[in-house]
């Protein structure tokens, strides 16, 4: 299985690395630092950044990618597409970008190549297993008595959170915003929110933890996610053909299971 490990930088790029090191402490965990940019054997290493509610379906996908690209081996670093961004125009090494927005996308997109969507999700209320407290839709995370989460407003899942509520004149006060869906989907799991807006792929990662109540279509909002090769990337033939194997039929079998919707 590929693992999510982000690759020590190449000398050239030491001081971008030093500037974007606040944002890159929190994936160090996920990492193993004896990995170096180049695979064994002759096989080419790609650095994936994903969008956070990407980390399940993304593994599969790399898993598959190399039994069907010997040559290739896959890792991924997840963070919010916010973070992710940050990283790009700080520098960072990496072959390509998935976001779960078009806007975060088109933020960097003098550092990419033409971003192509190849899944999309919705978002639905996140409550604990059992549903306690009895949340119907929308309008209930209005209650002043239930701690709502939320994600942060310039993390994609908050912003589109922000656009359903304010498009059916709701006002929420979250107890907390968080900096991507796994953070608002941690702490309704752990029962420190008793409930928070993530994306349906989200929830299902959790069975039997959490529940999700779903949000009717005419109130919902539609996640595009665009992937695009990064224009520093030192494999960028390796980078485009990840990028455009996202779309053919074994990837979307993956994202299909996974709950995301077709481009």
């Amino acid at each position: 299985m590929p693992s999510a490990v982000f690759p020590r930088p190449t000398p050239r790029r030491a001081c971008a690395v030093l500037g974007a090191a606040a944002l890159l402490l929190p994936l160090a965990a996920c990492g193993d630092d004896s990995a170096d940019s180049r695979g064994g054997g002759g096989r080419t290493e790609l650095t994936v950044l994903g969008a956070a509610s990407l980390t399940d379906v993304f593994k599969a996908a790399g898993t598959a990618y190399e039994k069907e690209h010997p040559g290739t081996r896959v890792k991924f670093s997840f963070a919010g597409s916010q973070a992710l961004a940050a990283q790009v125009e700080q520098g960072v090494p990496a072959d390509v970008l998935a976001t779960a927005d078009t806007a975060t996308m088109r933020g960097v997109r003098s550092e990419t190549g033409k971003p192509a969507v190849f899944a999309r999700n919705r978002l639905v209320i996140a409550t604990g297993e059992g549903n306690p407290k009895k949340v119907k839709g929308l309008e209930d995370l209005t209650d002043s008595s239930l701690k709502v989460v939320l994600a942060a407003p310039e993390v994609p899942v908050g912003r589109y959170g922000k656009q359903v509520l304010e498009a059916q004149r709701l006002k929420v006060e979250p107890v907390s915003q968080e900096p991507d869906v796994r953070a608002v989907l941690s702490k309704v799991e752990l029962g420190e929110a008793d409930a928070g807006l993530v994306y349906k792929t989200d929830a299902a990662t959790v069975p039997g933890k959490v529940d999700a109540v779903d949000i009717p279509d005419r109130q919902n909002a539609l996640a595009s996610y665009p992937a695009a090769t990064l224009k520093s990337s030192e494999h960028p033939e390796e980078a485009a053909a990840f990028v455009h194997w996202l779309s053919t039929p074994p990837a979307q079998k993956l994202l299909r299971k996974a709950g995301f919707q077709h481009p």
